[in-house]
């Protein structure tokens, strides 16, 4: 790769990113500002679906930062940011709605999630330590190289895995939203909109990813010529 195609590259991982920050960011502003029909705030709206489902061991608290919402299965509490914990609009709803998605995918023992469970402790393990013995491996011999390429391997498919596990949330806090008349047909459409451009931000992290992968492994086959 020549130095024009290399700026490039870096630059595309740089882009990518940021779009689907920017997305997000956008479109949360945007649809914070338009209430649903039913006026729950992200914290009913949470705590109704999951009484729906039965599953009552489940906690629903208020956390710090923005857009730092998030489901924590070993301590069973779905955490939304203040905003969304508050918020009566079409955002909060529909953020609220998918950590409760993850929520029913632990009560329901759904695969993908134990799978990236399992996954996560290899993968910060490996996403620590692969940059550093790659670098090394370049410099000092290829067994490190290749060492390195297969920690950052691990760091790749949680990201791959987080793919499936996140659609799934958004596809049952759509419908959980619809069932329990949180929102209406006509609002449907718009709710949508805020969980397909949270997606947006993990895909761009697993495109990233795989980029990477693909650079290491060709550096690594280049070197071995």
């Amino acid at each position: 790769m020549g130095l024009g195609g290399y700026l490039i590259y870096i630059a595309l991982l740089m882009i990518i990113p940021l779009w689907a920050q920017s997305k997000v960011k956008n479109t949360y502003k945007k649809y914070s500002k338009k209430p649903t029909s039913s006026s729950m705030t992200g914290a009913d709206v949470a705590r109704k679906i999951l009484n729906d489902n039965g599953i009552y061991d489940v906690q629903v608290q208020e956390t710090k930062g923005f857009l730092s919402d998030h489901y924590n299965p070993k301590k069973k509490t779905v955490n939304l940011s203040s905003g969304n914990f508050h918020g009566q609009s079409m955002a909060s709803s529909a953020i609220a709605a998918h950590e409760v998605g993850h929520a029913i995918q632990d009560a329901e023992d759904y695969a993908f999630l134990r799978f990236r469970s399992s996954l996560a402790p290899i993968a910060a393990t490996g996403s620590n330590m692969a940059i550093f013995l790659i670098i090394a491996g370049m410099i000092f011999s290829q067994g490190l190289l290749l060492l390195g390429i297969i920690f950052f391997s691990a760091a790749v498919l949680f990201q791959l895995v987080t793919l499936p596990v996140e659609f799934d949330a958004s596809n049952r806090a759509m419908a959980q939203m619809v069932s329990t008349g949180v929102i209406r047909n006509n609002e449907e459409r718009e709710t949508k909109k805020v969980l397909n451009a949270a997606a947006l931000t993990y895909v761009a992290a697993a495109l990233v990813a795989v980029a990477e992968l693909v650079r290491f492994i060709l550096i690594y086959a280049a070197s071995s010529e």
